[in-house]
């Protein structure tokens, strides 16, 4: 069995046409993109016979678009300036390809502050920042951080440090600061003490904010947390919290180089915490 041909006019014909619906005329048109007359006319009748459609009133006066052809037209009006966006495009040789990782806030964090600056890095930092596990196999992401090994095979992974959590929080305060009890080390503040929160925000960054201010004391990540000049250990690190932490990224998009560059510089920055 065959397969159905879906696509009954190539697209290099239907630009052309969109040249000559937009020029009116077919020597206008070859002015415009630089292919001859001859060709013009006989890719024009080629498109009006795959399509099955009178597109043109061919007279005296030239080319004069048939109410099907001027429908032809309307539904290519995008074409040119998809054309011009993959031609600009393929021409920029400054931008280099994006890497998308997606891990939570304290170790996105950690990965930006431990990232040099650098404009010739081969591949491109583009954050997706989330506690919630988005799906690799339809490329949501390219590198993920994760508190667990993937359990999907197509899923390449590399085990990183244990990661520890305890408290932080400036000498004499009290209380706490939280946010939704959303991730594991929010469940167990809240868990554990609930009554003693003092204020919430949703946001982790203005979470350590008002710790730094004195409002209350949080629980972070080690590798956070002994790093700030603002805030001191206040606990042993909380059993209940340890975990490995583990680098993934799909078994194909590992192989690409600028991935492959990505995962080498993410790994080492987390080694080093």
């Amino acid at each position: 069995m065959g397969f159905m041909n879906e696509s009954p006019a190539s697209l290099d014909d239907l630009a052309l046409f969109a040249a000559v619906a937009h020029q009116a005329s077919l020597s206008a048109a070859q002015r415009a993109t630089g292919v001859s007359l001859p060709t013009l006319s006989r890719r024009m009748a080629a498109l009006e016979r795959d399509l099955g459609r009178t597109l043109f009133q061919r007279g005296p006066k030239g080319y004069a678009l048939t109410a099907e052809g001027r429908a032809l037209a309307e539904e290519l009006g995008g074409l040119a300036d998809t054309r011009h966006r993959v031609a600009r495009w393929a021409a920029s040789q400054t931008t280099a390809p994006p890497v998308r990782i997606t891990a939570g806030f304290w170790t996105s964090r950690a990965i930006a502050i431990g990232l040099a600056a650098d404009s010739a890095r081969p591949w491109q930092l583009r954050f997706v920042p989330a506690n919630t596990v988005l799906d690799m196999a339809r490329r949501e992401a390219d590198i993920g951080i994760r508190n667990s090994p993937p359990a999907h095979s197509w899923l390449a992974r590399q085990q990183l440090a244990e990661v520890h959590f305890a408290i932080y929080g400036k000498q004499g305060v009290e209380g706490f600061v939280a946010s939704n009890a959303d991730v594991p080390s929010q469940k167990w503040l809240h868990a554990h003490h609930h009554a003693d929160i003092r204020a919430y925000a949703s946001d982790p960054r203005l979470c350590l904010d008002l710790a730094e201010a004195g409002h209350g004391k949080i629980v972070l990540p080690t590798f956070i947390g002994d790093a700030l000049n603002t805030l001191s250990c206040q606990s042993d690190p909380i059993e209940e919290l340890r975990h490995q932490s583990w680098l993934v990224a799909h078994q194909d998009a590992r192989h690409d180089p600028p991935v492959r560059a990505a995962l080498d510089e993410v790994a080492a920055i987390l080694r080093a915490n």
